[in-house]
């Protein structure tokens, strides 16, 4: 009985022991349990520090105070604060008085309160450009968005268009490159406006190194969905013409759209230059459940506006600017009115020159009905006194006048007299010299006014009038920078051109538009104007082939010419060297465009001599072709290095051509591929390679 019961004990005691092991087993898993998982969160939370470090050196923004605004540019963008009393300047390029072309990237914000610039520095960023797009949107504190633009080397030899798409948060100063499977083409000179939450692109032009081309296909970016969609219009819808440079402006109606440039090609003729002057509104409404369409988003569909261009016609009477080019205007949207401030207009006298002349006047157009141009001139102080002492001279010489007027006639003969017998020195000046001298003050107040440094000051001229406000009128220019906040219209930059000198501006105005009075230079030029302009392009000509001559030809030290390895070199050989040329092997085909692009930047080169021209075959010529171009070029070649004559002689030169022929073959297939994308015919590709550098004579790449 006691066996029993001990056994009985021991077995609950070894039951108890065992419960205790299987215990303290889930307890050690449970606290390694625990311990993994705090040590996995501890992992996750250095994870997502590292990750936030990351991004933060990646977006690092530094902010500078500058003195005064950024340096001398043109075709930079100019745009409102969507959610604050600033400005923002974006980029832009600057043309040196020796030819030469620089590209910025910068980011600047005024703030007009203080009169104070900023420059903002992060390095993640689009790349340097010009002529590119930006709108700006209120949505999530404030953005900017960014497409397109341009970039060359330094001697312009080399272009390249851009097809990224960037944003600017206005509230951390950094910078996002947005991508999406679907969006615009590579362009410059195109435009952009905000309609609700739609990102409205038009236009703009691409120019692979020989025909520039216009563009007119509309695109829509969704700020919401982050999509990218091609409006498609029928057939036999009008729209505007392809064009760039023109103005673009949001109301809550539409689009309006005016103006613009273009160049036209004919066979066997050189482009022209066309400056546009009509005016069209693009429609824009939400589409209705009738159409088809819900008029909520969907997380899958581009919900497409409704939309249509309506051109505007304007009578033959109606007042409107001088026809001209390089002006875009802004919103003045407190009054629903554009400003457009200068422009350029081109004539082209002959195919060696383009005279132009430059803008400085002031105009509106008020946007609602069919739209109406107003001019905005100055308002011209009144003088004290002045008011009543004409009131007073007219009143006591107008009965007088109108008695004389009537004895004009001497009833006793019936013939006309001389009205100057009624009048003399004492009456004051005669009601026809006053209507003469009134109708010549308004031709003078409706012309473009000279700027001040250009006019040489005489004796009792308003120069020495500082009141006078047509003083304070900025220096005309084209490709200026605009916009307007609350009621002030700013005026940044451009370019302005005296004979065949170029100078990119950098003074910077501002105008209350609600008054009018007087422009306000809130930093002054830096450029010196000559007043006397050079009396032809001879000496421009002169320096090229000088000192800067000299490091145009050395074109790899600007570090922008892409792709031009061993190329410039190959078609700028000397006559010791007649063998060298571009490898046999193939190049793969990333390499091979990009020194098919080089090859067209060398053969544009203006520093290239007549032998480099005859020696290099032209995209579109065929081995007989070269080489009946160049017979006498490769014959005196091979009598250089040889004593055969007559049929031998030119048996070794027609060798030495078609070796030459091989090596830029492949070369010359790509370059005739670029052409054809840019819609040459063989025939237009080799007029335009034969005419080398005077294929664009006459012609100013700003005007695109």
């Amino acid at each position: 009985m006691a066996k029993k019961k001990d056994a009985k004990v021991s077995k609950k005691a070894a039951k108890a022991a065992k419960q205790a092991a299987i215990q303290k087993k889930v307890e050690r898993k449970e606290k390694k349990k625990s311990a993994k998982d705090e040590s996995d969160t501890e992992d996750l939370e250095a994870i997502l520090d590292q990750m936030r470090r990351e991004w933060e050196d990646k977006h690092k923004v530094t902010e500078e105070l500058v003195e005064g605004p950024p340096s001398r540019r043109a075709n930079a963008t100019l745009t409102p604060c969507p959610n604050g009393n600033h400005l923002w300047c974006i980029g832009g390029e600057f043309f040196s008085e020796d030819g030469r072309a620089y590209f910025y990237n910068d980011v600047f914000r005024y703030s007009p309160e203080k009169d104070e610039w900023r420059k903002f520095v992060s390095p993640n960023c689009p790349g340097p450009r010009s002529a590119h797009a930006v709108v700006p949107s209120p949505a999530g504190g404030g953005k900017l968005f960014l497409f397109g633009g341009e970039f060359s080397s330094l001697h312009q030899t080399t272009f390249h268009h851009y097809r990224d798409f960037w944003c600017f948060d206005i509230q951390t100063h950094s910078w996002d490159r947005i991508e999406t499977k679907i969006l615009p083409s590579a362009r410059s000179g195109h435009r952009m406006a905000l309609w609700k939450h739609y990102i409205v692109l038009f236009g703009g032009f691409y120019d692979p190194g020989i025909r520039t081309n216009y563009l007119n296909d509309l695109w829509l970016f969704d700020t919401q969905e982050y999509k990218w969609k091609q409006a498609e219009f029928k057939e036999n819808e009008r729209k505007p013409s392809p064009r760039s440079g023109f103005s673009f402006l949001s109301t809550p109606e539409g689009i309006l759209l005016h103006g613009g440039y273009c160049k036209e090609y004919h066979k066997g003729k050189r482009p022209i230059g066309v400056m546009l002057e009509d005016t069209w509104f693009l429609s824009l409404s939400l589409p209705t459940e009738k159409e088809g369409t819900s008029t909520k988003q969907s997380a899958s569909t581009f919900n497409m506006p409704v939309m249509k261009w309506e051109r505007r016609k304007r009578p033959a009477t109606a007042y409107a600017p001088s026809l001209r080019s390089g002006c875009t205007m802004t919103l003045w949207q407190t009054r629903n009115t554009g400003i457009l401030f200068g422009g350029v207009t081109d004539e082209d006298t002959n195919e060696e020159t383009l005279e132009s002349v430059f803008h400085n006047d002031l105009y509106g157009y008020q946007i609602p009905g069919n739209g109406r141009w107003v001019s905005l001139a100055l308002k011209k102080p009144k003088k004290k006194g002045t008011t009543k002492k004409k009131k007073a001279q007219a009143q006591a010489s107008t009965p007088k006048a109108n008695l004389k007027e009537k004895e004009k006639l001497d009833p006793g003969s019936g013939e006309e007299r001389d009205p100057d017998e009624y009048y003399s020195d004492e009456d004051g000046p005669k009601p026809w010299e006053v209507a003469k001298q009134q109708q010549e003050q308004q031709k003078q107040e409706a012309a473009p006014s000279p700027h001040p440094s250009l006019v040489p000051s005489t004796p009792g001229s308003d120069e020495e009038n500082p009141d006078d406000p047509d003083q304070t009128i900025p220096l005309p220019r084209y490709n200026a920078m605009l916009a307007v906040l609350r009621n002030n219209l700013f005026i940044y930059g451009g370019i302005f051109e005296q004979g065949s000198r170029e100078y990119t501006l950098d003074d910077f105005h501002s105008i209350a538009l609600d008054k009018l009075d007087r422009y306000v230079c809130l930093k002054p030029t830096d450029v010196v104007i000559p007043k006397d302009a050079p009396e032809s392009s001879s000496d421009e000509g002169s320096d090229s082939e000088g000192s800067d001559g000299s490091e145009s030809e050395n074109s790899d030290d600007d570090g922008d010419a892409r792709g031009t390895q061993g190329l410039a070199a190959a078609n700028v050989e000397s006559e010791d060297e007649p063998e060298k040329a571009v490898p046999e092997e193939e190049p793969e085909q990333d390499s091979l465009r990009a020194q098919a692009t080089a090859f067209m930047g060398v053969a544009r080169d203006q520093t290239r001599s007549a032998e480099d021209v005859v020696s290099t075959p032209l995209p579109g010529e065929t081995l007989a072709m070269f080489y009946a171009r160049s017979r006498e070029y490769w014959a005196g070649k091979a009598h250089e290095s040889s004593d055969n004559r007559g049929k031998m002689l030119r048996r070794d030169g027609f060798t030495r051509a078609q070796e030459r022929y091989k090596e830029y073959k492949p070369i010359l297939q790509e370059v005739e591929k670029i052409l054809a994308e840019a819609g040459l015919d063989e025939e237009e590709m080799r007029r335009s390679a034969a005419a080398g550098p005077d294929a664009r004579k006459g012609e100013n790449r700003n005007r695109r």
